[in-house]
């Protein structure tokens, strides 16, 4: 089984509980990006990569799902270990503990023995102020192992709207943009599900009011290509916005559509 440390007697977890809603599939987009993106970089460790579940709610199955698609996807020998500060939570998972599968009691301490290759926090930060982002992001990177990857987003209850910031120990590197094309009237409906950092910042002034401008822009100017369907139109789209902004992705996760963009063109003046 994974890793499970126990927690210093007197010692509290670390962050305060979510709402813990969850649902089946609802991370399937972050979790196959990570695969497909970072799975290389879970490979070459030398030791059986720990990913990290943190806050994955009321019930496992966020956990359960990413052992399966790390392991099918990046590294069969991953080891995923779920992070509750609810201790209800914790002892509600435990029926779904298996070979590579672990939950544990804890915050953002991060409570596994090492340092995780990955650490995945969804939907967790929404509930704090902005000025406490930059810390938590601190602290959880310096958990990470040498290489590591830190993923922090937020995501509808169903999983078709996703916006992620993937952070290395240096800190942040990108923010993807992920949605069901099919649902999308325009790229800015994203909005909604900006992450803490840049949630608030969708005003005037700020990178990525900008940037979500210039995406609907380039969308609506994408508009013959719907008859392609929706995809080509994304990618269409995505080619377009490229010509501006420092996109870090092709054509291939176009296709699924994302789009990935370096977090130097959309931080605030506060990060």
């Amino acid at each position: 089984m994974a890793p499970r440390t126990a927690r210093p007697a007197g010692t509290r977890p670390v962050g305060t509980p979510t709402r813990g809603t969850t649902n089946p599939n609802r991370l399937r987009r972050m979790d196959r990006w990570i695969a497909a993106v970072h799975g290389a970089g879970l490979r070459r460790a030398e030791r059986a990569p720990t990913a990290v579940d943190l806050g994955y709610g009321a019930a496992p199955w966020t956990a359960v799902e990413l052992l399966r698609r790390l392991r099918d996807g990046a590294d069969p020998r991953t080891r995923v270990v779920g992070v509750e500060i609810e201790p209800a939570r914790v002892e509600a998972a435990r029926p779904y503990e298996r070979d590579g599968l672990t939950f544990v009691h804890g915050g953002f301490e991060v409570p596994v023995d090492g340092s995780p290759a990955l650490i995945r926090a969804a939907n967790v930060l929404r509930q704090y102020d902005e000025d406490q982002v930059a810390a938590v992001w601190a602290r959880l990177c310096a958990r990470l192992a040498p290489g590591g990857l830190l993923v922090e987003g937020t995501c509808d209850e169903i999983g078709r709207r996703h916006v992620w910031v993937a952070l290395g120990p240096e800190g942040p590197r990108t923010v993807t943009f992920a949605t069901r094309l099919a649902s999308l009237e325009r790229p800015s409906d994203l909005a909604e599900r900006l992450p803490k950092a840049l949630i608030h910042r969708n005003v005037p002034g700020e990178p990525v009011h900008a940037f979500l401008r210039d995406f609907d822009r380039a969308w609506a100017a994408a508009a013959p290509y719907a008859s392609l369907g929706a995809r080509q139109r994304w990618i269409r789209t995505a080619a377009d916005l490229a010509a501006d902004w420092p996109l870090v992705d092709g054509r291939r996760r176009w296709r699924q559509g994302e789009v990935t963009v370096r977090w130097s063109a959309l931080a605030p003046g506060s990060y």
